[in-house]
């Protein structure tokens, strides 16, 4: 009997894009940031991209429609896949009990299963993308898509709604990628599929 990858192929690919749009749009979004700074701080040059404020927009925007439209993908996906059963269950009680197993370094990992922690950091994030989207299109286009800037209380606080939000996004990656780090053996079944014994 063949083993399941522990990573379908269409999970890995979802998330390789996804990795670049969101890299991209981190590193435009903060060329966007310093030519209208919100707090008393810019990012340096060398961590932005695009270089001047047209650019840096430019990327920003095409980055969006991959995000979105990968987002819209991995949605489908999920739902026709049966993935989405993976987030399943989440309770405050089940958090705590795997947080306190995690700080004690007795936290059990099943291949391709999702502790209560990890699945609340995934939810978190994607609620967080969707806040950044509904933000993003009310900064972009504030007339035409007054409703979601209305939603975010406005074109001034829906900028910091979107700085917030990419902040979320931010310190995911970071813990994202520490626990990378951390446990390297879980990086090639994310690229190359491995398989589940």
């Amino acid at each position: 009997m063949a083993h399941k990858p522990i990573h379908p192929w269409p999970l890995r690919l979802l998330h390789a894009l996804n990795a670049l749009a969101i890299i991209m749009m981190i590193g435009s979004g903060w060329q966007i940031y310093n030519a209208s700074p919100l707090f008393g701080f810019t990012f340096p040059e060398t961590i932005t991209i695009g270089q001047w404020l047209g650019a840096a927009i430019a990327w920003h925007l095409a980055f969006m429609w991959l995000l979105v439209l990968n987002g819209l993908c991995y949605v489908l996906w999920s739902l026709a896949s049966g993935h989405w059963r993976k987030f399943l269950p989440l309770t405050p009680r089940l958090v705590w009990q795997d947080f306190k197993a995690a700080l004690s370094f007795r936290l059990a990992h099943e291949t391709g299963a999702y502790n209560a922690v990890q699945r609340l950091f995934y939810v978190g994030v994607l609620l967080a993308g969707l806040v950044l989207v509904i933000s993003g299109l009310g900064i972009w286009k504030p007339v035409q898509l007054w409703f979601f800037c209305d939603l975010c209380g406005g074109f001034v606080v829906a900028r910091y709604v979107h700085f917030f939000a990419m902040s979320v996004v931010v310190l995911f990656l970071a813990v994202h990628l520490a626990l990378v780090i951390a446990v390297p053996k879980v990086l090639p079944p994310m690229i190359f599929g491995g398989r589940a014994p």
